[in-house]
């Protein structure tokens, strides 16, 4: 299938076009920053690897008259909606009204404009309200959660209003390589220097999943969108266990495969300002190795 890919400079994105091209497909990236603009960060490490899976377009905001004009171009088999405003997504001031707008601009005349189009895939987000299981009620994680969810609204309406397919790809929390530094990259620095890792939220429940494992979770739902009913959904799920275990379980696969000491000190906690369970519900039974997976984990964090 032709595919046109949003947001394929994310960490995330970037793991969706690898195994949309493994799979067989045609994958266009439309990319917000200019050719050459991607020069600092792990962000540009993706982009520069982004031409051997993708078509890269450069320069586009989702519903921009250069975007407008990629979809007039030739026809479509599929429109995967990954991109979102997500600067400041943890700040309590987040733009929901603005991050809306942005990931909905001219979302009617972008589906109207890509001919042959059969059916949508949007990302959707875990922080959502009303999505996954856990702590009740599913209450959405922040404003950046508010938008994710308004969004969906939005491409749920249009897409039925014009008779497309819809599919939401529901994403828990995913690791692994040319992630931004986050989590995972805290605890290598601190063994890596002989120290301690301190976990202070350990007694959060999440699901953690490996990005390769979601990237073909991802290819396979994409790839059976078409013949799919008006509405499908996919909430997959990876290592679902406290951060305090999640922490331990990386510590242990660290250790196995290079030999380090790698101590975690859990924290008492006594704050809980996010829900203490927000989990994905729907169990993976794809072809994929476990071992592998965590040996590029190592290697690449290492």
């Amino acid at each position: 299938m032709k595919i046109l890919l949003t947001g394929a400079s994310s960490f995330t994105g970037f793991w969706f076009a690898r195994a949309l091209h493994a799979a067989g497909h045609h994958v266009v990236a439309g990319l917000r920053g200019g050719r050459g603009s991607y020069t600092e960060g792990v962000r540009a490490a993706r982009v520069a690897r982004l031409p051997e899976v993708a078509e890269c377009a450069y320069g586009l905001n989702f519903g921009d008259p250069g975007f407008l004009d990629l979809c007039h171009y030739g026809t479509w088999d599929l429109l995967c909606h990954h991109a979102a405003e997500v600067r400041n997504y943890r700040a309590p001031d987040f733009n929901i009204s603005a991050a809306l707008a942005a990931n909905t601009r001219a979302l009617p005349t972008v589906l109207r404009n890509m001919r042959g189009l059969a059916g949508v895939v949007l990302t959707g987000s875990v922080f959502e309200p009303s999505e996954g299981a856990g702590t009740m009620p599913l209450t959405a994680f922040s404003p950046y959660g508010v938008s994710k969810a308004l969004t969906a609204e939005v491409v749920r309406y249009w897409c039925a209003h014009l008779r497309l397919p819809l599919g939401k790809f529901v994403i828990p929390n995913p690791f692994g390589p040319y992630e931004e530094p986050r989590f995972c990259t805290y605890l290598m620095r601190q063994w890596k220097a002989g120290a301690v890792a301190e976990v202070r939220t350990p007694s959060y429940v999440r699901d953690n999943i490996h990005a390769d494992l979601l990237a073909l979770a991802y290819a396979g739902f994409v790839g059976s969108m078409p013949g799919r009913p008006t509405f499908a959904r996919l909430n997959p799920s990876g290592y679902v266990e406290t951060q305090g275990a999640f922490a331990r379980r990386f510590a242990r696969e660290v250790g196995a495969r290079l030999g380090w000491e790698c101590p975690v000190d859990l924290a008492r906690q006594t704050d809980f300002p996010e829900p203490v369970v927000r989990i994905n519900t729907d169990h993976l039974d794809v072809p994929w190795d476990e071992t592998a997976a965590w040996d590029a984990v190592v290697g690449y964090y290492s």
